[in-house]
């Protein structure tokens, strides 16, 4: 099996594609560098001329706050873009993931959002993974759309990073506690994604690291593994505006994977521990 997966210099596409190479897996990670995900004929030459056997398409317009202001380059990479790969994908015979988001669903309540829940995106960001992945849907059957959230890995900036780096100068931080969801390590994600990839078990899917927390909840744990002294102080949402509307209740049920097959993550509390051993490695 020969893949293609874009969005290498990202956390997720970085750890896909060291998963893939420590499988012996043949692949090709690139990124913008290479060719433009929003312009047709540069995705349909390059793939056309590598022909893979799948796409992971992790490539996304993540400035969640800054796409409410720039909605139309939002929506080229986020909608277009994934347009683009997937008719790329049918015609070279390729099956295609693509990664999205909990910012598709609106956010309310405390229940598990199972894939098949109505979405309803309250900012530009969530707006356009969703028409991304309605995009997928229609150009090919053999699609895995995959939701994910609250990401961190060795590649880029996140907010576990974020917190380790304010720790540094900082004796007190407030952190939003009424925003639940799941962080989840792409490097745990990345396995589950390649065991996905090499099966016809076509949908849409959630994937996290077990367990939930608020941000302030998870700001403790990281101050706690890391053995920093800064305090967490939890404040509700209203008082740290932004941009972009945040979902509430970003919890995902993932009972689909176990139906299909998959293995649930570790905990998420278990991927930090695993994940700050591996920044101080390094």
């Amino acid at each position: 099996m020969k893949i293609l997966v874009t969005g290498v210099k990202g956390q997720l596409g970085y750890d896909i594609c060291r998963v893939l190479t420590a499988r012996g897996i043949e692949h090709q990670g690139v990124d913008i560098d290479d060719f433009d995900i929003t312009d047709a004929n540069a995705v349909d030459t390059y793939i056309a001329n590598y022909r893979p056997d799948a796409i992971i398409h992790c490539s996304a317009y993540t400035a969640v706050d800054r796409a409410e202001d720039d909605a139309a380059l939002c929506e080229r990479v986020n909608a277009i873009g994934p347009a683009n790969i997937a008719a790329a994908a049918v015609k070279v015979g390729a099956k295609m993931m693509q990664i999205s988001t909990d910012y598709v669903f609106p956010g309310t309540g405390e229940q598990f959002y199972c894939p098949d829940d109505a979405t309803g995106p309250l900012s530009v960001y969530g707006k356009t993974k969703l028409m991304g992945e309605e995009a997928v849907r229609r150009a090919t059957d053999r699609h895995f759309i995959v939701r994910i959230s609250w990401v961190f890995g060795k590649n880029g900036n996140n907010f576990v990073k974020t917190m380790l780096r304010l720790a540094q100068t900082k004796t007190d931080l407030n952190v939003v506690a009424d925003q639940i969801g799941s962080p989840t390590y792409t490097y745990d994600l990345s396995h589950l994604l390649c065991d996905m990839i090499v099966t016809e078990k076509y949908g849409t899917y959630h994937a996290t690291n077990e367990g939930i927390c608020s941000w302030a909840e998870f700001a403790a744990e990281i101050m706690r593994q890391a053995g920093k002294s800064t305090e967490i102080h939890p404040i509700p949402t209203s008082e740290y505006p932004t941009r972009a509307v945040r979902p509430l209740n970003s919890r995902m049920s993932k009972d689909k994977l176990v139906e299909n097959g998959f293995a649930r993550l570790p905990d998420w509390k278990d991927a930090l521990a695993r994940y700050l051993k591996e920044l101080n490695e390094n």
